[in-house]
């Protein structure tokens, strides 16, 4: 099947087209149409210089320099000098999906036409992101309040050898394209683990042998949060055909609240996640232009699109939703480790070694990575020091990339918990003698964990290593499985 280029500059990019372009190499094209609405900007934007209109970033100077007059035709290296001004970042790399993100989302911007900038500059970028040599874009130095530093190694590298024209320079480096890209990157993520949640939950059900009566459609109807709908169904999905749906299969009348809350909890991190994506989505169609050329008044206007907070606070959103379903995860995990909850042995040691600790040991390391990701649940766009840069005007920041890479994290430490806990819910279910009743996707699930991840018998030990359950977990089989149980 012919995968078709993103189209940019005709409709608003999606979340999707920013994953598929970051970590599929999917090639991006510039639209026709936007091809003609940047040249008509660009000709305004020389139309006002020649007036010499005062224009912040065009007829004068940027931050503390901007009661410096400008003249754009006679001093052309200017528009380079603010891009070597501003190259202070530090650290090590980015990583190789985080540039083709942060080059798509500025093409994006350029091409919208509010820029002013030619398109020729939006077909370099587009040009090289077809290519396999990707500029270097420094970790730290972004802020969230214009994406200055990082962009700054990014347009140091694209144009190097071209000579930029009036208010180009600025463009390259005054939109947030670093923080979308971190936050597009970071929120697709996140969806992905919550979808590979409700299979653990789903799975913990079963080992526990719970009582799925909080999981009928009551439950829907009596409160109607969309997230908890939507919960309900990935769990009925996971467990469609268990045993557990039979009368008098539950062991309790009333479950642990971590085992009984399932759906409310998976829901309120799915509408907090829902909240988080949809202002991503109104950015991604969204100008983050300063200024903005409006072709037909023949006018630059300045205007506060670089202003990140909403989607720096939905990412913080996003993160306060997910730490609680790790915290609940970890106490369906302890539980199932302890003899007096479940029925079954100590640590779900085999039963014919007394001395065998079985999975217990588990829990000190569960523990600390649960622990970890909920300490990256803690704002960050709250947190804004007052600055005295540029005379004090530039005297806010959001810190949304922190805010995303802190998502990224406590994702990744998310997978982690789940592979654990996937481990010691199979392990459960197989002393339980359960593996042969459990719903039709939960088995689907149990059997690719029991792929990577032998039962501890008398002669094994805690597992060496769960990294091939974690790679399944992130792109693989239990991926797939947890996609086709829950809506996207």
């Amino acid at each position: 099947m012919t995968e078709y280029p993103v189209v940019i500059g005709d409709r608003p990019l999606t979340l999707p087209d920013v994953v598929d372009v970051a970590r599929a190499k999917r090639s991006v094209r510039l639209a026709p149409s936007a091809r003609e609405r940047m040249t008509r900007s660009r000709d305004t934007v020389l139309a006002i210089a020649r007036r010499g209109d005062a224009v912040y970033g065009l007829t004068r100077g940027v931050g503390v320099r901007k009661r410096v007059v400008v003249d754009p035709f006679a001093d052309p290296s200017y528009e380079r000098s603010l891009i070597l001004d501003h190259r202070s970042g530090q650290g090590p790399p980015v990583g190789e999906d985080t540039v083709r993100a942060t080059m798509l989302c500025l093409a994006n911007n350029l091409a919208r036409g509010y820029a002013g900038v030619r398109p020729e500059l939006v077909e370099r970028i587009l040009s090289r992101l077809d290519g396999d040599e990707l500029p270097v874009i420094r970790l730290y130095g972004a802020t969230g309040q214009g994406d200055v530093v990082p962009l700054a190694d990014l347009a140091f590298d694209l144009f190097r050898d071209e000579e930029l024209g009036a208010k180009e320079g600025l463009s390259l480096l005054n939109s947030n394209a670093f923080s979308t890209a971190l936050a597009c990157l970071a929120l697709a993520d996140a969806q992905r683990l919550l979808r590979v949640l409700v299979l653990t939950a789903a799975l913990d059900l079963e080992a526990f042998r719970a009582n799925l009566s909080t999981l009928e459609d009551a439950a829907r109807t009596s409160r109607p949060y969309p997230g908890i709908a939507w919960a309900l169904d990935g769990l009925r999905a996971a467990l469609d055909g268990s045993a557990l749906w039979e009368a008098g299969a539950a062991r309790n009348l009333q479950d642990p609240l971590s085992f009984r809350n399932a759906a409310p909890i998976l829901g309120s991190a799915r509408d907090l996640l829902e909240f988080s994506l949809g202002q991503l989505a109104i950015e991604l169609a969204s100008s983050q232009e300063n200024p903005i050329v409006l072709v037909d008044e023949e006018q630059a206007l300045a205007v506060p699109n670089y202003e990140f907070l909403p989607v720096a606070a939905a990412l913080d959103v996003a993160r306060i939703g997910i730490a609680p379903i790790l915290s609940t995860q970890l106490e369906r995990m302890l539980k199932l480790l302890q003899a007096p909850l479940t029925g079954l042995t100590d640590g779900l040691g085999p039963p014919d070694a007394p001395r065998h600790s079985g999975l217990s040991e588990l829990t000190w390391t569960a523990q600390a990575i649960a622990t970890e990701a909920r300490l990256l649940a803690d704002p960050v766009s709250v947190v804004t020091a007052s600055a005295t840069q540029a005379e004090g005007i530039e005297d806010r920041i959001t810190m949304a990339p922190l805010g995303a890479r802190r998502l990224l994290e406590m994702v990744a430490l998310g997978e982690r918990l789940a592979a654990l806990s996937l481990v010691v819910a199979c392990q459960a279910v197989e002393l339980r003698g359960d593996s042969a009743s459990l719903g039709a996707v939960a088995g689907e699930v149990f059997a690719t964990v029991r792929e990577f991840v032998a039962f501890v018998d008398a002669r094994r030990r805690l597992p060496d290593t769960v990294e091939p359950l974690i790679s399944s977990i992130h792109d693989g089989a239990i991926a797939q499985l947890a996609k086709s149980v829950t809506s996207p």
